[in-house]
């Protein structure tokens, strides 16, 4: 098993990060296991997918100490550093450094994140943004708010809404469209997998003779005992009406409904109103995220 073999060293004899395949998917998941919600995106991924890069869409890359897998990488659209400790950054450093930028953020554990960036910057150059202080939320109890009974599962049919308010979300949250040169079609086909896959909840109503999204949110990861929401949005015409509070709220329910454990999500450390919103439906911060992004 890989976590028996031996240590995989540089030319000086130091411990250096390796690539990691379907051999090491047992090593890595023990490694998520550590925290299971911040290192829910990687677990879930490599449970659903293994840990081939040619079905990941990326690399994962480990650092073995003794024969141990103690911390990994994902590096594909993003970089999401899992278990990656102060004296573990640099190795993580010196791989990413090569070739320069090929990710659109870095984003995870506040502290490795940082300390990545800090070693990064000067290969990387200037960041589109920082986002260094995101608190990380979670609740495994039932929401201290009534759910939004209008919050339901969304269905395919209503794609063609979903889309536009995904797409409104993306561009709010992250400062670009993700609708990229084939006019959005990867981007609608993302959308169309997380609804057949019943992540995708939302409040539809008729407003002025057309339907529209007030409310959406998504499971954006989904591992066993937690799962984590992003994509929270309210129409920019419905806000200030405390609907988030109630969506979210419908959203933990659900997936307590669902036997599906806890459920995390991170915030911007300046949106004080989610916060506030998300504190009321019976978050507690168990951590600090931090984004870069380019």
């Amino acid at each position: 098993m890989t976590g028996l073999l031996p240590a995989r060293l540089g030319s000086r004899g130091d411990p250096r990060v390796s690539p990691l395949d379907d051999r090491d998917r047992s090593a890595v998941l023990e490694l998520c296991a550590h925290d299971p919600v911040a290192n829910v995106f990687v677990s879930s991924r490599v449970l659903a997918l293994g840990a081939d890069a040619g079905r990941l869409g990326g690399q994962l890359w480990g650092l073995h100490r003794r024969g141990r897998l103690v911390a990994a990488c994902w590096a594909g659209a993003n970089v999401v550093p899992v278990e990656v400790s102060p004296d573990a950054v640099a190795p993580f450093v010196e791989r990413l450094s090569r070739g320069g930028r090929r990710c659109s953020s870095i984003v995870g554990e506040a502290g490795a994140v940082n300390a990545l960036w800090d070693r990064l910057a000067p290969a990387w150059g200037r960041a589109r943004e920082v986002r260094p202080d995101q608190p990380l939320l979670a609740i495994d109890a039932e929401p201290m708010v009534t759910p939004d009974p209008r919050v339901t599962v969304a269905t395919p049919a209503d794609l063609d809404l979903l889309v536009p308010a995904s797409v409104a979300m993306f561009t709010e949250e992250v400062g670009y469209s993700p609708v990229t040169a084939d006019g959005g079609v990867t981007y609608r086909r993302r959308v169309a997998e997380t609804v057949e896959a019943g992540r995708y909840f939302a409040s539809l109503e008729d407003v002025g003779g057309r339907r529209q999204v007030i409310f959406k949110a998504e499971l954006g990861a989904v591992a066993p005992g937690v799962v984590q929401v992003q994509g929270v949005w309210v129409h920019p015409e419905h806000r200030g009406r405390g609907l988030s509070a109630p969506g979210v709220a419908a959203v933990v329910a659900q997936v307590r409904r669902r036997g599906m454990g806890v459920t995390s999500l991170y915030v911007n450390g300046f949106n004080d109103r989610a916060i506030r919103a998300y504190r009321e439906v019976g978050f507690e911060r168990v951590g600090t995220f931090a984004t870069v992004l380019f």
